[in-house]
């Protein structure tokens, strides 16, 4: 199956369930955690990642902070905040009936 990089409307729910599921993560291991979940059929490349984070910390539905790894490096932590969890459910539901929907479609098209 072709590799899909074009789920933006999805990209916010998925960041929103893993780091609801995950606790605090990092960019990268948000990637990660998308590419692994989806058996590596959905990437997010750092052009589309990196605006939905940012879009998703000014509507409050999540908080960043910097903290120093292991290794000694500095990285940018992402976590969900309370608006961020109603959000995720909104956005779980509003899913949920379009994928219905298509499937309707689908069968009866």
């Amino acid at each position: 199956m072709a590799r899909q990089e074009g789920f933006q409307g999805s990209l916010a729910l998925l960041i929103l369930k893993i780091l609801a599921r995950r606790g605090p993560l990092h960019g990268y291991g948000i990637t990660v955690r998308i590419q692994e979940a989806s058996e590596d059929v959905l990437r997010v490349e750092e052009g589309s990642l990196y605006p939905a984070l940012h879009r998703m910390e000014e509507a409050g539905w999540i908080e960043a902070k910097w903290l120093t790894t292991e290794n000694k490096r500095r990285a940018r932590v992402y976590e969900i905040t309370a608006d961020g969890r109603r959000q995720l459910d909104a956005e779980e539901k509003r899913w949920m009936a379009v994928n219905a929907a298509v499937l309707r479609a689908l069968k009866h098209a």
